[in-house]
């Protein structure tokens, strides 16, 4: 006997129930239609802003440093390369690249040692470690205004707090003419740099000691290594990202130093403390030569650029691949 079965659902239901062909195409497009659209729309409005404040500037100094142009009016005297080749034989300007690489070896040699020197001090269990902390990192928090006119006053001469407290142990010999000594100058506004930015890369390297094992010290320990050994063998491979960061900041802020040595000497006595960016003020500002100030404002970003690129290349390329490994590992 042979049954048949019969199919009891109305067109409606049968047309409800059959499969969405159209669906599938459809939602992954608008998927990665949504995908891309986001990261979109979150970055345009910074690219905006870089645009215009950045890049901007940069093309158009570019622009006005083919011309010999006080700042009014629209650039007019095509001089060509005159501004360039102008630098490259000015006396300041060679001296300026001087001071800059002498400002960068002492920060790199002087103040980051002792900054993670202390850091690794502050990093112990010391009591009103805390305290210290706020103390080392206050300095950096003050503009770099009201830290230059306070070194104003404390190396005043004769009437400042240095040579006040140098007279009262007996090294009058030690105090003079702080800023206005040509010899003294240059160390003197690295005094105050350091006093300035010293606690900002402490806290740096603060920083990165919260993320060495304790096991690890401790293992070390344990099979007999000293504290010389577990800071050379552990803490400082551990901290390289954190120091190579620390160098890179203090060599880009040491080439565009302007506002601290512009409050204490305004690059006197004689250019003896000027730097790259305060000669460009001084051209740009003080003797309305726009075009010549275009020029170095060129140069320094060439110098900066380069600078990035190469330590970017040589230096930092280990940390951005280990970054960029661990990134598809956690995919």
């Amino acid at each position: 006997m042979t049954m048949t079965s019969t199919d009891t659902r109305s067109p409606g239901q049968a047309l409800a129930e059959q499969p969405d062909t159209d669906g599938p195409t459809r939602r992954p497009f608008a998927r990665r239609l949504r995908d891309w659209l986001t990261p979109v729309l979150f970055t345009v409005p910074g690219l905006v802003l870089f645009g215009l404040f950045v890049l901007v500037p940069i093309l158009y100094a570019g622009y006005v440093s083919f011309f010999n142009w006080g700042g009014f009016g629209a650039p007019s005297d095509f001089t060509g390369i005159d501004n360039y080749t102008r630098l490259l034989g000015d006396p300041v300007f060679l001296g300026d690249l001087w001071r800059g690489l002498l400002l960068v070896l002492l920060s790199v040699g002087i103040q980051l040692p002792f900054a993670l020197a202390m850091a690794v001090l502050l990093n112990q269990k010391l009591r009103g470690r805390a305290f210290y902390r706020m103390l080392f990192f206050a300095p950096y928090v003050l503009s770099e205004v009201i830290t230059g006119v306070l070194f104003s006053m404390i190396f005043a001469p004769d009437a400042g707090l240095a040579d006040k407290v140098l007279g009262a142990i007996g090294l009058d010999e030690l105090g003079g003419l702080w800023f206005a000594d040509q010899d003294n100058v240059l160390a003197t506004v690295f005094l105050v740099m350091m006093w300035k930015y010293f606690g900002f890369h402490m806290m740096l390297y603060l920083a990165g000691l919260q993320g060495v094992p304790a096991a690890l010290h401790e293992a070390a320990r344990l099979d007999g290594a000293g504290p010389w050994q577990r800071f050379r063998h552990i803490t400082l491979p551990l901290l390289g990202p954190t120091i190579r960061m620390s160098v890179f900041l203090s060599v880009i802020g040491a080439i565009q130093l302007f506002d601290l040595v512009w409050v204490v000497t305004q690059g006197g006595p004689d250019h003896h403390s000027e730097t790259m960016a305060v000669t460009l003020f001084q051209f740009g500002f003080k003797r309305t030569q726009i075009g010549y100030a275009g020029a170095i404002s060129i140069a320094m970003f060439l110098i900066s650029l380069v600078f990035a690129l190469a330590y970017q290349r040589f230096v930092l390329r280990r940390d951005t691949e280990g970054a960029l490994t661990s990134m598809r590992g956690n995919r």
